[in-house]
């Protein structure tokens, strides 16, 4: 490691293929592939209506980002643009904010890393599984963008092929028996097990909490704009393609899994996909999705290493954090804020060590309330934005649909599921935590500033 400073800039090694990828991959990973066992008991079939009104959501909230990040494309993103349009206070939470998200996103994808390979390798503690990974994961990041890019891109394209390939081979069982003796199996599951809305409408209000969860990580597409060779191109390109996708791969994987298999005989732990093959007496397939659901978890976990450092670069870049975070290798990654951050997630190796059962539960509240901030931030640093730039005249690049309406109702609807959180015993500890968190923020902030003026 060289001691190059912040004077030296992050290199921009990201193609538009590494940034579709990375979009997508960033959206689609435990929570679809783990936590959704937990969201079908909770609202049935009519979990795809869920995954749909997250969606819609989802897909403001990526065009707010995408506004800004197309009109400035900084590795900081929106902690940058919060810091610009509303105050050096909301940028100075904004930003640690993201960080302490995505090391709670990055604890909730390593402790089901071990339950995977669990499913070959019963003995090994999960603990074991946690730190190996970590420690591999770390090394590809510290080596450079390109790295980070490229192994993202496999990951990613690994998830979504066998995510075609089960919509596809769930299709072929559905309508022409494959895999079922020749017998169609239909698609009267989605209704015959209590009705499509078997828990009623409160069912569907409940899951959508472990919905927007699951969203987690679109937002990283304005962190990899500080990076991305031809942002203009292909931050709109990721941004519009990746909401879209996510819909079609969310809905329609969901919407044939429960097609296959009753909803009611989901076990709430472990992989759905892989447990629907498992009973159908498909082991290969099943083996393999353990396979893709592995590599999904990773490739999360990847991507919250890679945000964590940015974020730490970017508030190193702006005097938010201690000067030694904004230092790269000669490889141009931020090294000490990357080894930093993975020394807080070493505590999901503890954890797993003393609660393997109840570790992701604990991490997913966390990383959901911190995730709502971030979203509220974007959504009210973007109004902010939008006032600017009609102030001063300034031509807009990639304008948000709907503005300033969709704003507003996003906002609303990230209300609507704090308070849902409240009702959800194991989810409302969260709330707790958040305030202490926020008010923490605002006492570094202020010892920050008072270390200035001194």
């Amino acid at each position: 490691m060289d001691s190059n400073t912040t004077n030296q800039q992050i290199q921009r090694g990201l193609k538009n293929r590494h940034i579709q990828m990375i979009a997508l991959g960033g959206a689609i990973g435990t929570g679809l592939f783990y936590g959704s066992a937990t969201v079908v008991k909770t609202a049935g079939p009519a979990i795809t209506l869920s995954y749909l009104i997250g969606g819609i959501i989802i897909f403001f909230i990526m065009r707010a980002l995408g506004e800004m990040a197309v009109d400035c494309p900084v590795s900081g993103s929106f902690s940058q643009y919060a810091y610009q349009y509303w105050g050096e206070l909301p940028g100075f939470i904004a930003g640690w904010n993201y960080w302490f998200n995505y090391v709670v996103v990055g604890m909730a994808e390593l402790s089901v890393v071990g339950t995977y390979i669990n499913y070959w390798y019963p003995d090994i503690p999960t603990w074991v599984t946690a730190l190996a990974c970590l420690v591999v994961v770390t090394f590809i990041n510290t080596v450079n963008v390109k790295a980070y890019g490229e192994l993202e891109f496999w990951f990613a394209i690994i998830k979504v092929l066998a995510i075609i390939g089960m919509i596809v081979f769930g299709v072929a069982m559905i309508v022409f028996g494959i895999g079922n003796s020749g017998q169609p199996v239909g698609i009267s599951n989605l209704w015959e097990h209590g009705g499509f809305f078997p828990n009623g409408v409160l069912g569907v209000v409940m899951s959508l909490v472990l919905v927007m969860f699951s969203f987690g990580g679109v937002e990283l597409v304005g962190i990899t704009a500080g990076e991305a060779e031809n942002p203009n191109k292909t931050i709109p390109q990721a941004i519009n393609q990746v909401v879209w996708r996510i819909l079609l791969f969310y809905i329609g994987a969901m919407g044939v899994i429960l097609a296959i298999f009753p909803w009611n005989e989901i076990e709430a732990t472990g992989s759905p996909f892989v447990q629907i093959f498992s009973h159908v007496g498909i082991p290969s397939a099943a083996n393999l999705l353990n396979f893709v659901v592995l590599t999904a978890a990773l490739s999360a976990y990847n991507s919250a290493l890679y945000s964590n450092g940015r974020m730490l670069y970017g508030l190193a870049v702006q005097g938010n954090a201690p000067k030694l975070f904004g230092r790269l290798n000669s490889a141009g990654a931020p090294i000490i804020a990357i080894l930093f951050s993975t020394a807080f997630t070493l505590l999901t190796v503890l954890i797993s060590y003393l609660d393997p059962e109840k570790v992701f539960l604990y991490f997913m509240a966390l990383a959901t309330i911190s995730v709502i901030i971030n979203w509220a931030t974007i959504l009210i640093v973007q109004l902010k934005f939008r006032r600017h730039k009609e102030k001063t005249g300034e031509p807009i690049l990639f304008k948000m649909p709907l503005h300033p309406i969709s704003s507003y109702i996003s906002l609303v609807f990230l209300v609507v599921v704090v308070v849902i959180m409240a009702f959800i015993p194991d989810l409302r500890f969260s709330l707790y935590i958040a305030p202490i968190w926020l008010f923490s923020l605002y006492i570094g902030f202020k010892l920050k500033t008072a270390a200035k003026k001194n």
